[in-house]
């Protein structure tokens, strides 16, 4: 009961934080909207950006819903939190549940645009792409967490998180096809989840996947990182 309480607590505060802040809407939305019109056009293809752009939006959104996990330890919620008697886990369950049903919500929002392309958009592939960001929004929130809760200034998250998570979404595919880069950049994709995640995105958007990892290994990966991530989480909040 307490668990469920204690995560159930935290994830409605992030939910109700969020909505007082409705701006981040726009710009989290907006931001890969734009790359994906302006970047797309440039290199003449916005139908193979419409997945990064997609993935960009979860990241986003997971990156700087965690930053409200720094607010909180200088404004003493989170010491309060953690002297209480609720379990590590439901903390760590609350903070990244309601960080990751935004993220996910939002990526929902850009998903819509899918109808003015000629990608596909039947039923089978709109909830195959939701399930997908899922995934990778539990997997970038959870990651954030682990970030975050080791930093106590915003400005060293905002450093830190870009370093680590802008790279690997360039690294994903989102940017180029990894079939037409060297053979050192593939085996960097190979080991970092997000190129799954992006790979997943695109198997259901588009036909074939466009030589992407197969969709079960690509689950798979993203099961097991996200899980990893929330064992060092939980062992990590004290």
């Amino acid at each position: 009961m307490k668990f469920r309480l204690a995560a159930w607590a935290l994830g409605r505060r992030e939910l109700q934080r969020f909505w007082g802040e409705r701006s981040r809407v726009a710009g989290y939305v907006a931001s890969p909207l734009l790359f994906w019109v302006v970047v797309g056009s440039g290199f003449g293809d916005l139908e193979y950006f419409f997945a990064g752009a997609l993935t960009m939006t979860v990241m986003f959104s997971a990156m700087f819903s965690m930053m409200s996990l720094i607010e909180d330890r200088r404004e003493g919620f989170l010491l309060s939190v953690l002297v209480s008697p609720a379990p590590r886990a439901a903390i760590v369950l609350g903070k990244v549940g309601g960080a990751a049903l935004l993220a996910w919500l939002q990526g929902l929002i850009v998903l819509g645009g899918v109808f003015f392309t000629s990608l596909r958009h039947d039923a089978a592939a709109l909830v195959g792409v939701a399930g997908a960001l899922l995934l990778t929004a539990l997997l970038l929130t959870v990651v954030s967490y682990v970030v975050a809760w080791r930093l106590r200034s915003t400005q060293g998250f905002h450093a830190v998180i870009n370093l680590l998570l802008v790279p690997a979404w360039m690294l994903s595919g989102a940017i180029f096809n990894p079939a037409l880069s060297f053979a050192w950049v593939r085996g960097l994709m190979q080991v970092n989840p997000l190129y799954y995640a992006q790979s997943l995105v695109r198997a259901f958007l588009v036909d074939g996947g466009q030589g992407g990892p197969d969709v079960r290994v690509a689950v798979a990966v993203l099961v097991v990182s996200t899980l990893l991530a929330g064992v060092a989480a939980v062992r990590g909040t004290k």
